[in-house]
């Protein structure tokens, strides 16, 4: 493949290598924070040229976003682990969105494209069918009774509620109320108007 550099040791294949530049951004990340990581930095990290890395990624933005991929399963366990206080599919969808309003923006990958101003970028990797379903393996790993009493009968159902519920929190992150809705109103916003349609 012709690789150059790699500190001495080469990958064997190219999602070997993709893997490798993105543990050398959380390296950079880690170490310096975002403002202070840019692709050169990535490259020294991984031991590779500045053009090896764009062989990769386009750009840094979609380095973040591989970043951020790789935190979504430590994100979604904090959001199982809130989640379990609930058993109520109501209080349950409800309390997703407000974790996810106030969480993401502080996770410390999740976070970065927010962070780094590609709100784009962030909610184009959120609204995806691999999303979703991890969304709503969430909602299956909770102890609300989703069939008799939100009328919610198929995974395929499941994995829909999931998309507005995720839909929903990605347009509060990206386009915040001013002023910033307390947790309390943002509770009473989804409440009343999700609410009914998880009542039967």
């Amino acid at each position: 493949m012709g690789y150059h550099g790699w500190q001495g040791d080469p990958p064997g294949a190219e999602d070997e290598a993709r893997r490798r530049i993105v543990q050398a951004a959380i390296a950079c990340i880690d170490r310096a924070g975002l403002a202070k990581t840019n692709l050169s930095h990535i490259a020294a990290e991984a031991g590779v040229t500045r053009q090896t890395v764009y062989r990769y990624f386009p750009g840094l933005a979609e380095i973040l976003r591989a970043v951020a991929h790789a935190g979504a399963e430590e994100f979604a366990e904090r959001m199982r682990r809130h989640l379990s206080a609930f058993d109520s599919p109501v209080e349950i969808a409800v309390e997703s969105v407000v974790f996810a309003v106030r969480s993401l923006p502080d996770e410390p990958y999740l976070g970065l494209l927010l962070q780094a101003g590609e709100a784009d970028y962030f909610t184009a990797g959120t609204a995806t069918p691999p999303s979703f379903s991890l969304g709503a393996r969430i909602l299956r790993d909770t102890e609300a009774d989703w069939s008799a009493a939100a009328g919610v009968h198929t995974d395929a159902e499941l994995q829909q509620l999931a998309e507005i519920l995720m839909r929903l929190f990605m347009s509060f992150l990206q386009y915040p109320s001013t002023p910033p809705a307390t947790d309390d109103e943002l509770r009473g916003l989804v409440r009343r108007w999700i609410g009914p349609a998880l009542r039967g």
